[in-house]
Order: C-alpha cells, then sequence, then structure tokens
C-alpha cells in the first residue's frame, strides 16, 4: 500500500515537472502558475504541496534537468578537440552555453532568475551540477595559469563564467549595452582570446 502511494507521488512529481517545464519553455518562468500546474498535470492544486514544499522547490526540480542539459552540450563540445590551445577549449565551450541559451532561452533564464542566493538553502544536487559546470572551465584555466592556486583559479572560474554570461545575457535581450545576436559568439571569442597571461 505505501509503495503503491510512493510510485503515484513519483508519478506526479514527474508530471508536474513535465508540466513546469513546458510551460517555462513557452511562456517563462513568470507565466508558472499552481492553478494551470494542476490542470496540466490533471490533480488538486494541493496536491502540488504534497510533492513539493512549494513553486521555488518544483522550478528548482525542473532545473536539474536544465542544468543536466546544459553539461552535456558543453561536455559535447570538448569531445574530439584539440585543447592544446586552453583558449580553443573555453571559446568551444562558450559556444555550447550560447547555443544551448539561445535555443532555451527561457528555461535557461530559470536557471538564474529563480530566487536563491547563498544565504539560503540549496539542495547538493543543484551545487554539484554548477561545480560539473564550472569543472570544464577549471581545467583550461590551470593550464593557462599553471602558477596560481587553487582558490585563485576557482576565482577566475567564476569571473570568466559571469563575463560569458554577462554577454549571452546582454545580447539576448538585446538590451542597449550588448551586440546584436549575430556578434555575441565574436565578442565572446575576443573576450576568451586575451584571458590569460
Amino acid at each position: 500500500m505505501a509503495e503503491k502511494r510512493e510510485e503515484k507521488r513519483a508519478a506526479l512529481r514527474e508530471r508536474l515537472i513535465d508540466a513546469a517545464e513546458a510551460r517555462i519553455a513557452d511562456e517563462g518562468l513568470g507565466a508558472l502558475k499552481a492553478r494551470d500546474l494542476a490542470a496540466e498535470a490533471g490533480c488538486a492544486v494541493g496536491a502540488i504541496y504534497n510533492v513539493f514544499e512549494d513553486l521555488n522547490a518544483l522550478v528548482m526540480a525542473m532545473n536539474g534537468r536544465t542544468f543536466q542539459a546544459l553539461g552535456a552540450r558543453v561536455a559535447a563540445s570538448q569531445e574530439g578537440l584539440d585543447c592544446a590551445d586552453p583558449h580553443d577549449c573555453l571559446i568551444a565551450m562558450s559556444h555550447a552555453y550560447l547555443g544551448f541559451a539561445a535555443e532555451n532561452t527561457n528555461l535557461w533564464r530559470a536557471l538564474f532568475d529563480l530566487k536563491m542566493s547563498t544565504d539560503t538553502a540549496v539542495p547538493d544536487w543543484y551545487l554539484e551540477e554548477l561545480a560539473r559546470l564550472f569543472a570544464f572551465i577549471h581545467e583550461p584555466l590551470q593550464r593557462l595559469y599553471p602558477g596560481k592556486d587553487a582558490a585563485d583559479i576557482d576565482l577566475l572560474t567564476r569571473a570568466l563564467f559571469s563575463s560569458v554570461h554577462g554577454i549571452v545575457l546582454l545580447g539576448l535581450e538585446k538590451r542597449i549595452s550588448g551586440v546584436p545576436n549575430d556578434r555575441i559568439a565574436s565578442m565572446i571569442e575576443i573576450v576568451l582570446r586575451e584571458f590569460g597571461p
């Protein structure tokens, strides 16, 4: 009996994540409403909160899928690549990141638009996915800066990620300080080619 109940709960959890993912992909994070999700998942509104603490927890679970897809795209960008020059690795990763963001803009935005900070409890799996993404950047930076200690490389990793992310965000949002979409990759490449001692 308890096993059957857990199976139903797990199935509802997946339906809710699927519904949230579809809604956010189409309309963005702001369009996520409990009543709509319940209708799409075939449950009562209250049932959502039997599975997730709140809508943020549901979005966090959906973001796990997005993080995995983003990580897979970045990893694929390194397959078969001769990275004798670490800049080539970084540029390939940035192109993968930009491609993913451009093709999945609303899901990508949900990774960063969800109200979350270092002051709030973040699930371990979320931090592990972020660490996995940063590890891709970390390796070429270690080769560019062999004399720097691990703490400095970690800081450089976050700085470089923030730089690329900012260029992508400003470009995709067509902000006045950004560049046209067809120039985003070139702008990132200029920054990355100059990065290093």
